[in-house]
């Protein structure tokens, strides 16, 4: 079996897959195969009302599933497809490779389910901060430019879902994660941006440099346009490093006025250097900086790599800003959820690394801080020093909090801590609480953890969700 020429049109029923784990891709990539006719044997080690329920549709389909069980690696398959949430040295993945078993992530498996009579290109948008408002305002510009398009990947819809829809699409904004990058070898992204590259994911990919390397896949293949940010060199370099298809450009974007082949700022405008016939001498108004809600600098970056991949696509620039104006940002990212008293109460809990709580403390003075969770193998001293300054109270929870505390401890002791050991989702209650006590008139308290959220909730929603529902409560007690 030469699973290296498989596509949609291919005859699946004599092709026995493995799909190890039935979360969103997992579920959807064993309910398409299954769907094509190949046999299916489907594992996943936790057992949730949820997934039996996945189990009894995918085995009323014929496929095979096991649940609640250690993973394994099934016999006599051809191909083994692999979830996001398990790191690339899986032992059933290492297993499998030694077995000389092809391996395949989402991408992979979606790329090679397009419709081949019509195959929506894909927009590819990764990063370590900033994907999913990126992702998100490129889907808003592609639909006020008329396009049938949807935001999909690590957005929360799977792409082998939206690829197998019937209906089909003109483009495709993907969001694209680095645990998604692994096991992917043939996707070619009509054109592909990495925002920003930090320390994140150390935990699953096992070093920093096996981090960078998942997120410079993003670039290979790129047909049109491989967009890069100006003020982070190491995206630059895996733009250099990239093997693209030929004729496709290098396109950065910038905060700062643009150069030629670059969108960027000239004042408070938008503008496009890259895809205008007389780049030399002109540059094509987009936007203004008040076309972009909620205002940060952090979003003006981010509303410019779209622009770029919207452009590359051939969106007009009037659409670019209709598509900022009707954009609507997700849930959870520097939300403001009340004042209270005078006291601002923002909820960042997509702050979920070092560098992404950073950008949300950069946006506010007098801040009481409530941070910590899992840690995912994370260093806070840079964190700590670029925010000492701004701190007045820090309120740590969470399994990792020791390793922010001893950052705090060496790096600002005179920052007052307090630590909170409950390890139930209703410790937030108690956190909001503490932290009105101590806010005055003007302070902000912000929720931006620098950790991920699964040690004590059921992911950055959850515990999103859990602080908007104390503040909203403590303001009903104050009658506000």
């Amino acid at each position: 079996m030469n699973v290296e020429t498989l596509d949609r049109s291919s005859d699946w029923a004599a092709v026995r897959v493995g799909v190890l784990g039935l979360g969103i891709a997992g579920y959807a990539c064993a309910d398409s195969l299954t769907f094509l006719g190949a046999s299916v044997i489907a594992l996943d080690e936790r057992d949730t009302p949820a997934l039996q329920e996945k189990k009894q549709l995918l085995e009323l389909l014929g496929a095979s599933v096991t649940l609640g069980e250690a993973l394994r690696l099934p016999e006599n398959i051809d191909l083994l497809v692999v979830s996001p949430g398990l790191p690339p040295h899986h032992p059933v993945i290492a297993a499998a490779l030694v077995a000389g078993v092809p391996v395949w992530g989402e991408l992979e498996l979606a790329w090679r389910l397009r419709d081949l009579d019509a195959p929506a290109p894909w927009l590819c948008v990764t990063g370590t901060n900033g994907k999913t408002t990126t992702t998100l305002m490129l889907e808003s510009m592609l639909r006020a430019a008329g396009l049938k398009t949807t935001a999909a990947g690590n957005i929360g819809r799977s792409l082998v879902e939206v690829v197998m829809d019937p209906e089909g699409y003109d483009v495709i904004a993907v969001e694209v994660g680095a645990p998604q990058l692994p096991f992917v070898t043939s996707m070619s992204p009509y054109a592909a941006v990495c925002l920003n590259v930090a320390e994140d994911h150390v935990d699953h990919f096992g070093s920093m440099d096996a981090y960078v390397a998942a997120k410079a896949r993003v670039y290979e293949n790129s047909q049109v346009a491989a967009v890069f940010n100006r003020a982070d060199a190491a995206t630059l370099k895996m733009v250099e490093n990239a093997d693209v298809i030929e004729g496709c450009r290098a396109i950065g974007f910038t905060l700062e006025t643009p150069g030629l082949s670059e969108l960027g700022l000239v004042e408070d405008i938008l503008v496009d250097r890259a895809f205008v016939e007389n780049r030399q001498t002109h540059a094509q108004e987009l936007a203004t900086i008040e076309d972009i809600h909620p205002y940060a600098l952090h979003n003006v970056s981010n509303a410019l790599a779209a622009a770029a991949l919207a452009r590359a696509f051939g969106v007009e620039s009037g659409f670019i800003r209709q598509g900022l104006i009707d954009f609507e940002p997700a849930a959870h990212r520097v939300a403001h959820v009340a004042t209270l008293n005078d006291v601002k109460y923002i909820n960042d809990s997509k702050a979920t690394n070092a560098h992404a709580a950073q950008t949300a403390l950069l946006s506010f003075e007098n801040v009481i801080w409530i941070a910590g969770g899992d840690a995912k193998g994370q260093a806070f001293d840079g964190l700590v020093e670029m925010a000492k300054g701004r701190l007045k109270h820090v309120l740590l929870l969470g399994r990792d909090r020791a390793d922010l505390r001893n950052s705090l401890d060496r790096l600002a002791p005179n920052i007052p801590v307090t630590e909170f050991e409950s390890m139930s989702p209703e410790v937030m209650s108690e956190i909001v609480t503490t932290a009105a006590q101590m806010a005055a008139p003007g302070d902000v308290v912000l929720l931006a953890p620098a950790c991920a959220s699964w040690d004590i909730y059921n992911n950055y929603g959850h515990r999103g969700d859990m602080f908007a529902e104390a503040v909203n409560h403590l303001g009903e007690n104050h009658g506000n």
